[in-house]
């Protein structure tokens, strides 16, 4: 088993192969041991991405979400996302969230849009995590070049589902840029040493979605002799796993897809939830019948805070009412 960039040195040694070389210029290396548990493991960060078996119980909803989730019984689109759609979502945000990343700005958009589409319970929690890999050097955990295996974690936000889609798009931004801040050495190994402390915890799958941006990584370049191919990367979303591939139109615009899938339901215009709708100042938002970015650059107003005699406290992005 192997990430995104194991697989690409794997198809770049097939690649050599393939045009006449005898051995891969990158050998494999497989090193297992560089993201072994610490001799004194110590669970220093919070995983929301994972059940905490003394504050959280798996009730048996996961199964039924998981059924909800599958692929017969549900829709699969892909929806486009380039320059157009991302100075779209810019011009909602304030000045000092202007230069956010085009990852940050999708993110934010398809988790919010998404939440609302799925009419979720507004007290359930929703939770969004981003794939990040260890192969930066800013995270020091010394990876040999040829590495293979997986080698990234998925650092993990929360939020009220009301609160999630009452907020404009400027509060869904900051909690993905805090998400992905909490990448670093330390929360790798701490999440080594979390799966061996509590044995391998089972991941939240309920009410989360995980993305992974696979847009910078250039299967694109890989020719067997062939050519280059005409299209790279996954073909599909799997279940709440939603990857960003590199796409270009037939006009030669560049952008990312983002595959997703939703119950038929959740895919065609319709009235918001009802938490949303009963709220005198907030807009109608159809489901993601219409293409996301295209609603926000046509015109939709971001959805402003409203009070609901609720109260929120966040600290370390855990949720107490």
């Amino acid at each position: 088993m192997c990430d995104a960039f194991g697989l690409i040195q794997f198809l770049k040694a097939m690649e050599e192969m393939a045009q006449g070389a005898e051995k891969p210029s990158l050998l494999p290396v497989w090193e297992r041991q560089l993201l072994n548990v610490r001799e004194s493991p110590r669970v220093a960060c919070i995983h929301h991405e994972y059940y905490d078996d003394e504050i959280e119980v798996d009730d048996g909803s996961t199964q039924d979400f998981l059924r909800a989730m599958d692929p017969n019984e549900n829709l699969h689109k892909s929806f486009f996302f380039g320059p157009k759609e991302i100075q779209a979502l810019r011009a909602h945000l304030p000045l000092n969230l202007k230069k956010s990343s085009t990852f940050e700005l999708i993110t934010s958009c398809v988790w919010k849009c998404r939440t609302v589409a799925l009419e979720i319970d507004p007290d359930e929690i929703v939770r969004v995590s981003c794939a990040v890999n260890v192969y930066d050097k800013n995270y020091n955990m010394n990876l040999t070049p040829g590495y293979y295996g997986n080698a990234f974690a998925y650092p993990t936000v929360c939020s009220k589902a009301y609160v999630l889609c009452e907020n404009p798009l400027e509060y869904v931004v900051e909690l993905v840029k805090e998400a992905l801040a909490k990448m670093s050495e330390e929360y790798t190994r701490s999440l080594a040493d979390l799966m061996v402390i509590r044995g391998r915890p089972m991941p939240i799958f309920k009410g989360n979605m995980v993305v992974s941006d696979n847009s910078r990584i250039v299967f694109e370049e890989i020719n067997f002799g062939w050519g280059k191919p005409v299209y790279e990367g996954l073909v599909e979303a799997v279940s709440f796993i939603t990857f960003y591939v590199k796409y270009q139109k037939s006009d030669g615009q560049i952008g990312k897809f983002v595959p997703i899938w939703l119950p038929p339901s959740s895919m065609g215009p319709r009235p918001p939830p009802n938490y949303i709708a009963e709220l005198p100042t907030s807009p109608r938002i159809g489901g993601f019948g219409d293409p996301v970015c295209h609603r926000l650059s046509s015109g939709m107003p971001v959805i402003k805070p409203t009070s609901t005699g609720r109260t929120e406290t966040r600290v370390k992005n855990d949720i107490v009412n």
